[in-house]
């Protein structure tokens, strides 16, 4: 049983059934990539927060550490989010930080910079991560889909098996039941 599921086992109602584990086929591939995505995500995002100076002096852009740490916080979210049942929100989200990343290593991708080499790296590392973020949130978002269904009507349904008229009878009948089990405890006696 992974961690998750033990959590999960922590916020459930006594009456509620226990997750033991769960099968090879329970989750799609796109979610097992999507989790795999999360947890990447939540480790960059504190890299980032952790050591927003050392990333910033690698990436040749000093005084960027605030903006690194923002990053860093945005990974975070996005990771929790693609970690949660709705994993759609964490992987678009993940998409468009991506987008964000490029556009500030374009930027710092400059002529003057001494760390150009190390950018163009970055540049190269987050361009594939993009893809398999673009990818990934693709597939979940068709594999989540509701199809564009409308909801389906059971109006003209009682919820009675054997119908409402049936329903009915046995009431009547039901309810006499105290006064014969009365007169057959009396003709008993």
């Amino acid at each position: 049983m992974n961690m998750l599921s033990k959590f999960g086992n922590l916020s459930r109602r006594p009456s509620d059934p226990r997750v033991v584990k769960s099968g090879p086929k329970a989750l799609a591939p796109s979610d097992m990539t999507a989790r795999k995505l999360g947890w990447f995500s939540i480790a960059l995002g504190m890299a980032e927060l952790i050591a927003s100076e050392r990333v910033a002096r690698a990436l040749g852009m000093p005084g960027k550490e605030g903006l690194i740490r923002a990053y860093g916080a945005r990974e975070v979210s996005s990771g929790i989010l693609s970690l949660s049942a709705d994993k759609k929100p964490g992987l678009w989200s993940r998409v468009a930080g991506d987008g964000l990343d490029i556009a500030t290593l374009l930027w710092a991708f400059r002529h003057d910079n001494p760390k150009r080499d190390n950018v163009g790296l970055a540049l190269v590392l987050v361009a594939g991560v993009t893809l398999i973020d673009l990818l990934t949130a693709q597939k979940v978002s068709v594999w989540h889909a509701r199809g564009g269904r409308q909801p389906q009507d059971f109006g003209d349904r009682s919820g009675f098996p054997r119908g409402l008229e049936a329903a009915r009878v046995l009431r009547v009948k039901t309810c006499d039941l105290p006064a014969r089990i009365e007169r057959w405890l009396l003709a008993r006696t």
